[in-house]
């Protein structure tokens, strides 16, 4: 399939970490999604519902990401996929990006980032 949305780097502030103070502290978190589905019906329609409503999409991340606390970014991108995929039954496969930008490393970066892919079964 090489129909897709993209949604990038919406920003949630969260509690996740491995480190007691990065729960209790909290800290930024970009999430990206590649929602890949057929988009001609909708393309041709002009439909909506024949899509997947990336409003939608967003407001659900958010809610999943701030609601839940993960110790890993791992477990949090895989929550994102599954509850998406469960959601939106139009998605056929999603590729979710968490960036934790102050991730506590004894070094100067820009951001960690997890990618996980994952298809519908």
């Amino acid at each position: 399939m090489s129909d897709r949305i993209r949604l990038s780097r919406i920003g949630v502030f969260a509690f996740h970490g491995v480190h007691d103070e990065e729960q209790r502290l909290g800290q930024r978190f970009f999430i990206s999604l590649d929602l890949m589905l057929d988009l001609a019906a909708a393309g041709r329609a002009d439909d909506i519902e024949q899509s997947v409503d990336y409003g939608r999409v967003v407001e659900e991340v958010q809610q999943v990401a701030c609601t839940t606390t993960f110790r890993t970014v791992e477990a949090l991108a895989e929550a994102l996929a599954s509850h998406c995929l469960a959601t939106f039954p139009r998605l056929d496969r999603i590729t979710v990006t968490v960036d934790k930008p102050s991730a506590p490393v004894a070094a100067m970066i820009d951001t960690v980032s997890v990618e996980i892919t994952r298809a519908r079964t």
